[in-house]
């Protein structure tokens, strides 16, 4: 088979990885393709921060030597793959987005990554983060800004923000990301890709901190949903390492890699547009109607419920308070002006918060999980919009006001996603057509905690659905535009 550059760029990973195997395409021709589309593409939108180039051509060629030798393929048997820059990769710099890791180069591969490289994966670069890999929009004082690959001159959501981009820009069919309170699931729906989070204690964390939280789950983006469970199958793999996070349970990680085959028109879908009344804009309520209006037509029911987790915005802050200081107690004194401002803002609250307030928030959060819960016993899934605002300008951190309503902070705007997190429910970011700016649009897939596989079956079905309706298909940047656009 001869395919050319774009063709390959175009490749899914699931059916690139076949093709290889099949010895229908080349690892180096495919890793190659990639290269130059990085070269073509990046300096518009500054997705990739750091390149591997060279090695990455060589391990291209010894996965082309291992094919013509018939040798057991991994599952990630010669796919590029972009690393977010806060996942340490051995002989690769990695910053965290900060200076003072500028020239930072770890001698071993986070474990996320070491299951990468084990499985075939081809790392190509580092992808753009928030300093330290805080906030939803992807700029830092060493790298600058990552541009929405539909307009650079816009957010492109964070903190997974590099990721999203390079994905939906054909620079490589996967990347790893993480999230805290939306950072797969933001950039996701502002980049038309498919991020996933998955239920805490799914991807082993051996840099967790806090022996039991919701928070910093590492998970895939991808532009389908059979892709991101093919990478989400190596990194929640068990190994020597997983033992190290206290959350990881017993789980068969080869699960994903076969999904079950889901009635569309028997799925019993609940929506809700504002989770009970978090700040939602009215452009994104109106698409997200809309959106409704055409799914109810192919599954089995669509009904708008009544759940309320107004309150889990507060119990997010207080918890993140907690958690960040757990976090960054031992490097506190040595920030320097500059340092990323969520972060010490976030810190220094945490110290003026009574114990009282953070205990009451965790019984808080356990009342909304066990109202929330409830509503799967009529239905399958949940679902409302990924963000509450459109893209917006990436020279300001947030938006400072929706609607004519201010924003108090930089996790204000981001309720919808960080109220999720609060539960612990796994969520699929599926991308959904494109907002009345003609930017990507995406909504949140909720399913039961533990319930992974199921949910990647649903959505695998929805995205098919999707494909056959026109306002529903996943978007596609203007490639020739950002190839003759200005250099970010």
């Amino acid at each position: 088979m001869t395919l050319s550059g774009k063709q390959l760029v175009e490749l899914g990973a699931v059916e690139a990885r076949q093709l290889i195997i099949d010895g229908e395409i080349s690892p180096v021709e495919l890793v190659e393709a990639c290269i130059r589309q990085i070269e073509l593409v990046n300096p518009a939108v500054n997705a990739i921060v750091t390149t591997a180039f060279e090695r990455a051509r060589l391990e291209a060629r010894r996965v082309e030597k291992q094919t013509l030798h018939k040798e057991d393929p991994g599952l990630l048997h010669g796919l590029p793959i972009a690393i977010k820059d806060i996942q340490d990769t051995e002989g690769v710099r990695t910053t965290y987005g900060s200076p003072g890791y500028a020239e930072f180069v770890p001698e071993q591969d986070a474990a996320v990554v070491a299951r990468v490289r084990s499985a075939g994966g081809i790392v190509l670069g580092k992808t753009n983060v928030p300093e330290m890999s805080i906030g939803a929009n992807t700029i830092n004082p060493l790298f600058g800004a990552t541009g929405n690959a539909f307009n650079p001159n816009l957010s492109c959501g964070g903190s997974s923000g590099g990721s999203g981009v390079a994905v939906t820009t054909h620079m490589v069919p996967l990347a790893t990301g993480s999230d805290h309170g939306g950072s797969l699931r933001i950039p996701a729906c502002y980049s038309g890709v498919v991020g996933y989070r998955a239920t805490p204690g799914v991807v082993p964390n051996e840099q967790r901190r806090t022996v039991q939280s919701y928070y910093s789950v590492q998970g895939p983006i991808a532009r389908s949903v059979q892709d991101a469970a093919l990478l989400l199958a190596v990194m929640c793999r068990r190994d020597q390492r997983s033992r190290l996070d206290p959350m990881t349970f017993p789980m068969d990680s080869g699960k994903f890699l076969e999904l079950d085959a889901v009635d569309v028109g028997a799925l019993r879908i609940a929506v809700t547009e504002d989770l009970g009344g978090v700040l939602v804009s009215e452009s994104i309520r109106r698409t997200f109607r809309e959106r409704v209006q055409l799914i109810s037509g192919f599954v089995g029911c669509c009904d708008w419920v009544d759940i309320d987790l107004r309150t889990a915005a507060d119990v997010d802050w207080h918890l993140r308070q907690d958690i960040f200081v757990s976090q960054y107690y031992k490097d506190a004194e040595q920030w320097d002006e500059a340092f990323n401002p969520n972060i010490r803002a976030t810190y220094e609250s945490a110290l003026n918060t009574p114990m009282s307030e953070i205990a009451q928030a965790r019984c808080v959060q356990m009342e909304l999980y066990r109202k929330f819960i409830g509503l799967y016993e009529n239905y399958d899934l949940v679902i409302c919009p990924g963000v509450s605002v459109s893209p917006f300008p990436w020279s300001t951190m947030y938006p400072a006001e929706i609607d004519g309503k201010a924003v108090e902070n930089y996790m204000a705007w981001l309720a919808l996603t960080s109220s999720i997190t609060v539960l612990g429910l796994p969520v699929l970011a599926l991308p959904c057509g494109r907002d009345e700016s003609g930017l990507p649009f995406g909504i949140q897939v909720i399913a039961p905690m533990y319930r992974d596989h199921r949910l990647l079956s649903a959505a695998h079905a929805l995205e098919k659905a999707f494909a056959r309706e026109h306002a529903l298909v996943r978007p596609i940047p203007d490639f020739e535009s950002l190839k003759c656009a200005k250099k970010l």
